[in-house]
């Protein structure tokens, strides 16, 4: 299981050559992600997700607040906790002058994946992705949609528990997108615990089994899709945001 418990981040921005101000991007953010589960992690540019993600994936640290995952935290065992992890932004950035298949050895063999098993995980997940046909092109050469599907395989060669999503279909395709949507429930199946960020509202209630919704930094909502909907007197995600904010949105 995935806790976050009270978790908030604050940074400074420089108002002029002599003044600073402190603002939180996340504020008192609390919510749990169970085994076999995606949690949609919603809400407007700006909002506070990927800062969000970052410090569950531990590349942030929190200000304030604890991320639990499967009883520990990463002052405690850090290494062994991302391990169990995979995170994906929407834009990833990978080495161009290499292949799929070439970043696909890579990180098989930085995770100390058996070199027998290694080509099989591989071309499972070439085939899996439909990636056959340019698998061993330069990355740099590949258009988006295989630049995303090349990003999104390089999550699976470890096998991760937890997945960490950021907006992994922004800009794509509605092909590319499937791929990666499709994914995203096929490894629900295999009971892995995906957190899956999104400002694409109608898509989040189509996969997600629970959301976090968040504006300006804070939770505005957690709940089913259902229960959202039901508390906002809304018939979808979209106007139960709006309902809840008042109308209408502003960034800070």
């Amino acid at each position: 299981m995935l806790e976050v418990k009270n978790v908030s981040k604050q940074f400074q921005k420089k108002i002029n050559q002599k003044e600073t101000a402190s603002f939180l991007a996340d504020n008192n953010i609390s919510f749990t992600a169970k085994e076999g589960e995606i949690v949609g992690i919603i809400g407007p540019n700006g909002a506070g997700k990927t800062t969000l993600l970052r410090m569950i994936a531990g590349i942030m640290t929190p200000t304030e607040g604890e991320i639990i995952i499967d009883g520990e935290n990463y002052k405690t065992n850090e290494i062994a906790i991302k391990k169990k992890i995979a995170f994906l932004t929407g834009n990833t950035k990978l080495y161009k002058d290499i292949s799929p298949y070439e970043l696909l050895k890579m990180c098989g063999e930085y995770y100390d994946i058996p070199k027998n098993k290694l080509d099989d995980r591989i071309n499972a997940i070439i085939k899996r992705f439909g990636m056959e046909s340019f698998k061993h092109q330069r990355i740099e050469t590949l258009s988006t949609g295989q630049y995303q599907r090349t990003g999104i395989s390089r999550c699976l060669v470890h096998n991760p528990k937890y997945y960490i999503l950021d907006e992994p279909t922004s800009g794509l395709d509605v092909i590319s997108s499937k791929v990666i949507l499709d994914f995203v429930k096929e490894e629900k199946k295999n009971n892995k615990c995906i957190l899956y960020s999104t400002h694409y509202m109608e898509e989040a209630e189509n996969i997600c089994d629970k959301i976090v919704m968040i504006n300006k930094g804070s939770v505005i909502a957690i709940g089913t899709p259902e229960e959202i909907r039901k508390q906002t007197n809304t018939t979808n995600l979209r106007d139960g945001f709006f309902a809840l904010i008042g109308g209408s949105y502003e960034e800070k």
